[in-house]
């Protein structure tokens, strides 16, 4: 499992680097859950930490995909190595897929190895938002890469409030049974970092947990967060590996 660490400033990155994250995320959380990060934003932290994976939220869309694949193409231009959509504005299935798939093709033309991760949002019955188990076979359909669950309202609610394990551990496997990696964000915090690897997640994302008074607005990404959260996860890994080898050894 990899930590995505979402940053709203050059001033963030240190911070995040220091303490390890496996990726960088860029997003603006005044303008939403997945706010756009600017073009020079990406540009700036992409030029500061060569060879260092960098991702870039293009915002909660609304049911425009040219403008989605527009804005995907400035977000690859700028060096995001991923690239995430959060299907906010779009209400059904076709319109889910139209936009991923306008998303998909301006990105493969623009850099073929980006990774491309869609949204969808655990709350999304609050906003008549697209069913959210339904976001793997759209991702699978529009020829992305991961699909990702999230919060649209981070009112102090967080993705536990919204699905129960049971839905998000068949989130999960059915991504694993189309191809895709999951990834789930989500106002989580550290102690929910085992129930989230338990289930099998590739990507688990981070902001308030990894802010100054767990404030994703108002704080500011501290060192000793983003380590704490690195340290359960890492060991996390390292417990699974080596119990991928003892039964290796067993055999």
């Amino acid at each position: 499992m990899k930590v995505l660490i979402s940053i709203r400033s050059p001033e963030e990155l240190s911070s995040c680097i220091e303490g390890g994250a496996d990726i960088i995320d860029l997003k603006n959380p005044n303008e939403g859950s997945l706010g756009a990060a600017a073009p020079w934003f990406i540009k700036e932290v992409k030029e500061r930490v060569k060879g260092y994976p960098v991702s870039a939220a293009i915002g909660d869309m609304p049911n425009l995909p040219g403008t989605a694949a527009l804005a995907a193409v400035g977000a690859a231009v700028s060096g995001a190595d991923y690239i995430k959509v959060g299907l906010y504005g779009t209400h059904t299935e076709d319109e889910c897929i139209k936009l991923m798939s306008e998303v998909v093709k301006a990105i493969r033309k623009q850099n073929p190895k980006i990774v491309i991760v869609g949204a969808g949002f655990a709350d999304a019955e609050s906003y008549g938002g697209i069913d959210p188990m339904k976001i793997p076979r759209i991702i699978k359909a529009a020829g992305a890469d991961i699909a990702m669950l999230d919060t649209k309202n981070k009112n102090g609610k967080r993705l536990f409030d919204f699905l129960s394990l049971d839905k998000l551990n068949h989130f999960v496997d059915e991504s694993h049974r189309l191809g895709l990696q999951a990834a789930l964000a989500g106002s989580l915090c550290a102690e929910d970092l085992t129930t989230i690897y338990n289930l099998g997640t590739d990507v688990t994302g981070f902001r308030g947990a990894a802010c100054s008074k767990n404030d994703r607005k108002n704080g500011v990404i501290t060192t000793e967060r983003v380590l704490k959260l690195m340290n359960i996860a890492k060991n996390l890994n390292l417990q699974s590996k080596l119990s991928i080898k003892t039964q290796l050894i067993g055999i």
